[in-house]
């Protein structure tokens, strides 16, 4: 998933210069979790310990004294799940990762996972669009930083093979195994019409064993934003990912194949502000989420809405979709406009009865006197798909959930689902940008049998993690991965 920057102007505090200090030498660690023998396989397993971590992004974090150089904290899952001390921090001032922490790249605006080598290792993709790159302003880099029995460790560049046809080169992301050859490959977006694939086989030294470009159906017009939103998934359950890219002309859904995906259909109009993908029925076919959380002429919800469109034989099915917002029977809460219902967006089983579900975001959602504090819902999976019944609706004023409601918080810009301490059960990750004047934080609230609970939930800011300001505004919890 990928989103424009906000730009907001509010004041900033200043943390202590130990902090600061910290971060400026590129790479600050907290013991990881004890690696197993055998890696996990998982492809958010970055240390091989047979949990799922959590990648988290700060853009705008300072890095070796560059203001918004961005940073990416990695907090280790356990059987506690995920804690702020358990954590390791990259930046390009790291210790073998490419480039050179400049001001305004803002590393990690982008996330995506997958075992890019096949190590057994997951492997973390970061999207550097902002990054000028010999000369060209905003070119864009994608760097690729390794998991090891240690965490992530080193990386390698991934050249654009088209730096003069655009920019923002990395400005999405998806992994997904597209040619059917059983290894994972990387989906890279600009502000072109050419969205690359780089096939699997990486080597740390070589990259991608092979790219293919697709030029996408991008109508004029949208041109130069280009592919803004990439998600993979296997809609049609012939066992190789198809590949979604959203632009301002629409989403549109290709399926994968051994010379590289090709043109179903297109699955909803205009831009997603997010997209995911899970086989919420178990018909074996997964199903795609498209967010729009905006309003406008002719729009089923005035404050945005998710439309689900249900996997078949032939791909997606449009003719089989369901839509839902605020304005559905059975969600929690009323549909007001620029609440950005479906901005954010995360499939998981958080109950453990197989079905995955679906969380929503809604960053804008104005809860009491506090505006734009943020909220999030999860919906349920079941035989018939998604439904409204039984949605749960979680914010800071939530019994149990760390914090309080404020204005401009932000709660929800990002979603996550992913079991974190192996009890078979999703946990809800959710990062709020704008939390103490865009210092960020990240929640993570449990899964159970009856679902995502604040029971036992945590949260933990910026400075908590070791991120520090400096004049600066980190934004943690802006981006994560398979968000």
């Amino acid at each position: 998933m990928s989103r424009p920057l906000r730009k907001r102007s509010r004041s900033s505090a200043v943390l202590g210069a130990a902090v600061v200090a910290a971060l400026a030498g590129g790479l600050l660690v907290a013991v990881p979790g004890s690696a197993s023998a055998a890696p996990s396989g998982f492809g958010d397993d970055f240390n091989g310990d047979g949990y799922h971590d959590l990648a988290t992004a700060a853009p705008g974090a300072v890095a070796n004294g560059k203001a918004k150089a961005g940073a990416v904290v990695v907090n280790y899952g356990s059987s506690r799940g995920i804690t702020a001390a358990n954590r390791k921090i990259t930046t390009q001032s790291s210790s073998g990762v490419p480039g050179a922490s400049e001001a305004d790249d803002r590393f990690g605006t982008e996330l995506a996972h997958g075992d890019l080598n096949n190590d057994g290792y997951g492997d973390l993709v970061v999207g550097i669009p902002l990054e000028d790159v010999s000369g060209d302003v905003d070119g864009g880099s994608v760097t690729i930083l390794w998991g090891s029995s240690s965490g992530l460790s080193g990386g390698t560049t991934i050249g654009d093979p088209n730096a003069s046809g655009h920019d923002r080169f990395g400005q999405s992301l998806t992994v997904g195994d597209f040619t059917g050859d059983g290894k994972d490959d990387l989906a890279v977006g600009s502000t072109g019409k050419d969205v690359w694939i780089f096939k699997g086989g990486f080597t740390k030294s070589g990259g991608a064993a092979g790219k293919l470009r697709l030029d996408a159906d991008i109508e004029a017009g949208s041109y130069p934003d280009g592919a803004v939103q990439l998600a993979a998934g296997d809609f049609d359950g012939d066992r190789t990912d198809d590949l979604v890219v959203s632009s301002f002309a629409g989403s549109f859904v290709y399926l994968g194949g051994s010379a590289g995906p090709t043109l179903q259909t297109k699955a909803a109009t205009g831009l997603a502000a997010a997209l995911t993908v899970a086989d919420f029925d178990l018909d074996g076919h997964d199903d795609l989420v498209v967010g729009d959380d905006m309003s406008g002429i002719g729009a089923p919800a005035k404050g945005g809405y998710v439309t689900v469109v249900y996997g078949g034989d032939a791909g997606v099915d449009t003719a089989r979709s369901a839509v839902f917002s605020q304005a559905t029977p059975g969600v929690p809460g009323a549909d007001e406009y620029n609440d950005s219902f479906g901005g954010a967006l995360a499939a998981g089983d958080v109950d453990r009865d197989d079905y995955p579900d679906l969380a929503v975001g809604a960053n804008f959602e104005t809860i009491g006197d506090a505006a734009e504090a943020g909220n999030v819902w999860v919906l349920r999976g079941g035989p018939s798909g998604l439904t409204a019944s039984g949605a749960v609706s979680l914010n800071q004023g939530t019994p149990g959930v760390p914090g309080a409601n404020e204005s401009s918080d932000l709660f929800g810009d990002v979603v996550h689902l992913a079991d974190h301490n192996n009890d078979d059960r999703a946990d809800l990750s959710v990062g709020a940008a704008g939390e103490n004047s865009d210092d960020g934080a990240v929640w993570s609230l449990p899964g159970s049998a009856d679902g995502i609970t604040a029971t036992g939930s945590v949260s933990f800011s910026a400075p908590t993690v070791g991120i520090g300001e400096s004049g600066a505004d980190p934004m943690f919890g802006y981006t994560m991965s398979g968000a």
